[in-house]
């Protein structure tokens, strides 16, 4: 995808409209426990300071549904980003309307504002041109550097771009340069690894990835439906019974176009879903009736087809993860995506968490910070926020 980034404009004394995505955790307190997504967009912020700009930053907290939450106000980012990016950040008590109009007016370049929460109208999920424009009229330029919400069609990522030029911010670039080239143009040998609860959650994710990839290794409680779609016994675990059909579907079109999928070759199995339940490591051949799986474990082939791709991508835990008994999939997995000497990308909270656990997030060519916009990314679908990107 060619599109136009920050480096492909002159922001000089100008006014930019950054769409940002701050929908950062907080406590019953408003403090922040985890400002990564704030983090992640300082170099997008600290080249546009450095190239004399004025940012008018707008975000959404929570899902407010149109009416103002103080729980879910902007006010403690002002605060973080002050901190972050060590000069004074303005806040405006409004997105659009007066308060925000004469807040961007007063601003000067190598300023930072701020705008309330821009779902605090339910204009900004709705796409109203109105309401879009109004946000355009603020600024001379936008720039869209929220890659959380590109699945989205919101008036502050999509609709805007009919009355003001968007172009890329670093993080959002990054994304698109990233995911965009592991689906259009990958270096192969291409690996996908796909986990998680459901296959429901995953199967045009899994049926786009047939089509590219050269493998599929697919874990954590969706593998289990494609184990019972085998004819294995798969004991007291949740599958999904609705989807046999399609898992088998879904095998045969793996076997026709000839991509190896990779299942469990072992399961660590437990008497109960529990951290402290009883569990032993078997065949997935013999699994006992009234034992659920809770992790996965791959054969050595399979892990030496990651360690061996020149593409991989990672979305969802093999096992339980939360579970430390059943985390040693998950972590296996991850070891061997780190050893790779390839392009690995990785998304999905629980596999980015078990990247940290394992303390390998820097062995990673890119982790996303997308989760269903990842997702929908993977699976092909329009990225409307993307979309409005213009072209170079």
């Amino acid at each position: 995808m060619n599109k136009k980034s920050i480096r492909d404009i002159d922001v000089n004394g100008k006014k930019v409209f950054i769409r940002v995505d701050f929908n950062v955790p907080m406590d019953e307190n408003q403090n922040i426990t985890n400002d990564k997504r704030i983090r992640a967009t300082l170099p997008t912020l600290n080249y546009l300071l450095e190239h004399n700009a004025a940012l008018i930053l707008a975000c959404h907290v929570g899902r407010p549904k149109g009416q103002r939450v103080p729980e879910l106000s902007v006010k403690p980012i002002v605060k973080r980003l002050s901190e972050l990016l060590g000069k004074e950040v303005k806040y405006a008590e409004d997105c659009v309307g007066e308060a925000a109009e004469k807040a961007a007016a007063d601003l000067k370049p190598g300023e930072v504002l701020l705008l309330e929460n821009l779902r605090y109208h339910n204009e900004e999920t709705k796409n109203n041109p109105e309401f879009a424009k109004q946000l355009a009229s603020l600024a001379d330029v936008a720039v869209d550097d929220a890659f959380g919400v590109s699945h989205r069609a919101h008036a502050s990522n999509a609709g805007i771009a009919q009355y003001v030029e968007v172009v890329a911010g670093f993080l959002i670039e990054k994304e698109i340069q990233f995911i965009g080239t592991a689906l259009s143009n990958p270096q192969r040998p291409f690996v996908a690894i796909i986990g998680g609860a459901k296959v429901s959650d995953k199967i045009g994710v899994i049926s786009n990835l047939l089509e590219k990839a050269d493998a599929v290794v697919i874990g954590g409680g969706m593998a289990n439906t494609f184990l019972a779609a085998q004819g294995k016994g798969i004991g007291s675990s949740l599958f999904e019974e609705e989807k046999l059909p399609l898992a088998k579907e879904l095998l045969a079109k793996a076997e026709e176009k000839g991509v190896k999928v990779f299942l469990p070759a072992e399961v660590v199995v437990a008497d109960k879903f529990a951290a402290d339940a009883n569990h032993k490591t078997v065949s997935v051949d013999e699994v006992p009736a009234d034992w659920m799986i809770l992790d996965n474990k791959f054969s050595k082939e399979c892990e030496d087809a990651v360690k061996n791709a020149k593409t991989i991508v990672w979305n969802g835990p093999m096992g339980v993860f939360e579970f430390d008994a059943f985390a040693k999939g998950t972590e296996e997995i991850a070891h061997a995506v780190a050893e790779s000497e390839g392009t690995s990308i990785v998304g999905g909270g629980d596999s980015i968490a078990a990247l940290k656990k394992t303390g390998l997030s820097d062995k990673i060519s890119h982790i996303s910070t997308g989760g269903g916009a990842t997702l929908e990314f993977l699976e092909g679908k329009p990225m409307p926020g993307i979309a409005a990107i213009a072209d170079k």
